[in-house]
């Protein structure tokens, strides 16, 4: 027999490490060459791991969660083969596969590599979540033997806890974080209880893996390095929701219009008068780099946490264009099928909660951007024009800025500029 030692590769320009957020194998399984075996994270995205060769896992490099250097084992298989140095599928592997090392069986019981669950080397069942007692289980949710949808996330967890994603209740047939939490919170024999029920549950302890690890040591970073201020105005928008009304009904085949689009507009007219907006601050080199393109990061809510994906250009777009590119990104985002460079070269961010809205926000700055612009819910309200109360829609607009490099008065006057293009929107289309 002859051992490989599957080196991970570089899976990315200027990655040093990758961390493991899932494992598709454990000790002992046999795997078939180009078999899916581990995912790893980088800080721009998920690659998916394959195995080089058809063997036995001996060893796992580390338990989810864990960082795995370039170039270090990340697990070794057990191959078919006298002769280590002979073996055709060692020789076929070395040649096809980058970041895989040929290894000769030796004679004594070799160092074992770090093994997740500690130095004794037993089979590992990497777990996202680590808890005391295994969850109730629920009655079947009707699915019958249909095929049950839901995100490689969300299914590594549901294996992780021992869930059959089969008797987990959701909305249609695509399951996800929230449907798994529910069912971990209700879930019981007798079936689903009311969440007023009151009842003693166990505390649950979920490790910071992945995506959710990245978010918090970005967010983290963020508060901790930029001194932050936030400025929130109101706007009349409706004017501008009457024209964007009347933009959907005759929008033919193209896309339906949010208020988002309109905002980018705005916001790309304005920066040319506020350049110091559209920047990104080297703290370590203490340069400031104001951009004259506007690469705007938008922030999209995923199964696996907050992720930005980047509209290229965004000044040179119309609406119709800025809503295609905007879907299309935030299905990307939302599927885990976005490019690394889709996430990554942002100069400025927009955040949104969409229908959950909010009278303000105050949202982290998006390092190294320095200002982060976030539209609230619209509202109607009456308002006072002249001497007469007429009925109106409003929204906040929220500015978090840099304080380092953006003054209050320029994020003030800044919104304010922002606020006049929406508040007359024929200044949206006018050269």
């Amino acid at each position: 027999m002859a051992r490989f030692t599957f080196r991970l590769p570089d899976i990315g320009e200027g990655i040093a490490e990758a961390e493991i957020v899932a494992w598709h194998v454990k000790i002992g399984d046999k795997v078939s060459e180009d078999q899916q075996v581990a995912d790893m994270m980088t800080d721009k995205a998920t690659v998916e791991m394959e195995s080089p060769v058809t063997g036995v896992v001996v060893e796992l490099a580390g338990e989810v969660g864990d960082q795995v250097a370039i170039g270090s084992a990340l697990m070794v298989i057990e191959v078919e083969g006298e002769d280590a140095g002979e073996t055709p599928v060692e020789k076929q592997a070395e040649a096809a596969t980058p970041g895989v090392e040929e290894v000769a069986a030796p004679q004594a019981e070799p160092a074992p590599l770090p093994l997740a669950g500690g130095a004794g080397g037993g089979p590992v069942a990497p777990a996202a979540v680590e808890e005391t007692s295994p969850p109730p289980t629920p009655p079947a949710s009707g699915r019958g033997e249909e095929k049950v949808l839901a995100s490689p996330a969300v299914r590594a967890r549901a294996k992780d806890l021992g869930i059959d994603l089969a008797v987990v209740k959701a909305d249609g047939n695509h399951v996800r974080h929230a449907d798994l939490d529910a069912y971990l919170r209700y879930g019981s024999a007798q079936g689903y209880h009311a969440p007023h029920a009151s009842r003693a549950r166990e505390d649950l302890p979920v490790k910071v893996i992945g995506m959710r690890r990245r978010i918090a040591e970005n967010m983290a970073a963020s508060k901790r390095a930029i001194p932050h201020f936030t400025y929130v105005d109101e706007i009349d928008v409706t004017a501008l929701e009457a024209m964007r009304g009347d933009l959907n009904d005759n929008r033919g085949n193209r896309p339906k219009l949010t208020m988002l689009p309109f905002l980018i507009v705005a916001i790309c007219r304005a920066l040319p008068d506020f350049p110091m907006i559209n920047a990104r601050y080297d703290d370590e080199a203490g340069v400031v780099t104001r951009h004259g393109r506007v690469h705007l990061g938008m922030a999209a809510q995923t199964d696996a946490g907050l992720m930005v994906p980047v509209i290229r250009d965004a000044q040179d777009k119309n609406v119709w264009q800025l809503a295609a590119e905007i879907s299309r990104l935030a299905e990307a985002a939302r599927t885990g099928k976005a490019k690394s460079e889709e996430l990554s070269g942002s100069t400025l961010t927009v955040t949104s909660l969409g229908p959950l809205g909010g009278i303000a926000t105050t949202p982290v700055i998006n390092r190294p951007e320095v200002a982060i612009i976030g539209p609230n819910k619209i509202v109607e309200r009456p308002i006072f024009q002249g001497d007469e109360i007429v009925r109106a829609k409003l929204m906040n607009l929220s500015i978090s800025c840099d304080h380092r490099v953006v003054d209050g008065w320029d994020a003030a006057s800044f919104v304010q500029a922002v606020r006049k293009l929406l508040e007359t929107p024929v200044l949206l289309f006018a050269d």
